[in-house]
C-alpha cells in the first residue's frame, strides 16, 4: 500500500477537473467567482480595517466580527486564486504539495468559522440575555481565549482528516472531480475501502457542524423568550438588527455545509454538489459584510467619523 501511494504521488500533481463537463460556463464562471473575490476582499478588509481603528467598535461583538472576517479573506484566498486559474487556462492541475496544503487549510478555516459562529452567537446571547453581567462574562481576556480555542479546534481537526486522508493509497489516476481539493473528491481516487476515513469524517462533520448549529439555535431560542418579554420598541429593533444578521450569516454557512458534508455520497449529485460547494465558499464570505454593515449603525457612526 505505501509503494501504491508512493507511485501515484511520484508525478506530483493531480487534474481538478471542476467545471469541464460545462466549457460554455467556464468564462461567465471566472468572471461570477472574480467578481466575488474581490466583493471578499474589499468587505472584509474594509471591517477588519475599521473595527481596529474606531474605538467605538472595540467591543467583544466586533472583535469576533474582525475573526470571522479575518477567516474569510483567508478561505477563500485557500482556493479561489487557484480556480481562477483553473477556469480561464486549458490547464487544470495543481502540485501534490499545493493539493495538500489547500485541502488542510481549507477544512481548518471551514471548521474554525463552524465553532466561531457558535461564540458570536453566545457573545449575543450573554448582550441580550445578561446584560448586567455581560461586562464580566465577556471579558477582553476571556474574548480572546475563545477565539484562540476556535482557531485551535478547526487546525487541529483538518491536520486529523488531512493525516488519514493522504495516507490513503491512490488509483492511477489522478482527476479529482472538484474544483478544489476536499476530503469526498480524495477519497474517490482510493484503490482502497475508504469506509473507515468517510465514518470518522460523517462523525467529525456532525460534532462541528450539528452540534454548533444546536447550540447557536439554543442560544437564539432563549434570546427571542427575552426580545418577547421586552417592552422597548428601540431595543426590540436594535437585537433584531444584530441577531438577525447573525442568523442569516448562519443560515448561508449550515445549510449548504450539511448538503455536503452529512449526505451520503451519491455519484448523481457529484455535479449538485459542485455548486452547492461553489456558492457557500466563494458567494457567503462576500456576504458577510454586507450582511453585517449595510443596516448596521454602528458601522455607519464609525464610517462617518472616519472620514469626518
Amino acid at each position: 500500500m505505501i509503494m501504491e501511494k508512493i507511485n501515484a504521488s511520484s508525478e506530483g500533481y493531480f487534474v481538478l477537473l471542476g467545471f469541464s463537463n460545462w466549457p460554455h460556463l467556464e468564462v461567465v464562471l471566472f468572471v461570477v467567482v472574480l467578481v466575488f473575490y474581490l466583493m471578499t476582499l474589499t468587505g472584509n478588509l474594509f471591517i477588519i480595517i475599521l473595527s481596529y481603528l474606531d474605538s467605538h467598535l472595540h467591543t467583544p461583538m466586533y472583535f469576533f466580527l474582525s475573526n470571522l472576517s479575518f477567516l474569510d479573506l483567508c478561505y477563500s484566498t485557500s482556493f479561489i486564486p487557484q480556480l481562477l486559474v483553473n477556469l480561464w487556462g486549458p490547464g487544470k492541475t495543481i502540485s501534490y504539495a499545493g493539493c495538500m496544503i489547500q485541502l488542510y487549510f481549507s477544512l481548518a478555516l471551514g471548521t474554525t468559522e463552524c465553532v466561531l459562529l457558535v461564540v458570536m452567537s453566545y457573545d449575543r446571547y450573554a448582550a441580550v440575555c445578561r446584560p448586567l453581567h455581560y461586562t464580566v462574562l465577556m471579558h477582553p481576556r476571556f474574548c480572546h481565549l475563545l477565539a484562540v480555542a476556535c482557531w485551535v479546534s478547526g487546525f487541529t481537526n483538518s491536520a486529523l482528516h488531512s493525516f488519514f486522508t493522504f495516507w490513503v493509497p491512490l488509483c492511477g489516476h489522478r482527476q479529482v472531480d472538484h474544483f478544489f481539493c476536499e476530503v469526498p473528491a480524495l477519497l474517490r481516487l482510493s484503490c482502497v475501502d475508504t469506509r473507515a476515513n468517510e465514518l470518522t469524517l460523517m462523525v467529525t462533520s456532525s460534532i462541528f457542524v450539528l452540534i454548533p448549529l444546536i447550540l447557536i439555535l439554543s442560544s437564539y431560542g432563549a434570546i427571542a423568550w427575552a426580545v418577547l418579554r421586552m417592552q422597548s420598541t428601540t431595543g426590540l429593533q436594535k437585537v433584531f438588527g444584530t441577531c438577525g444578521a447573525h442568523l442569516m450569516v448562519v443560515s448561508l454557512f449550515f445549510i449548504p455545509a450539511m448538503c455536503i458534508y452529512l449526505q451520503p455520497s451519491s455519484g448523481n449529485s457529484q455535479d449538485q454538489g459542485k455548486f452547492i460547494a461553489l456558492f457557500y465558499t466563494v458567494v457567503t464570505p462576500s456576504l458577510n459584510p454586507l450582511i453585517y454593515t449595510l443596516r448596521n449603525k454602528d458601522v455607519r457612526g464609525a464610517v462617518k467619523r472616519l472620514v469626518g
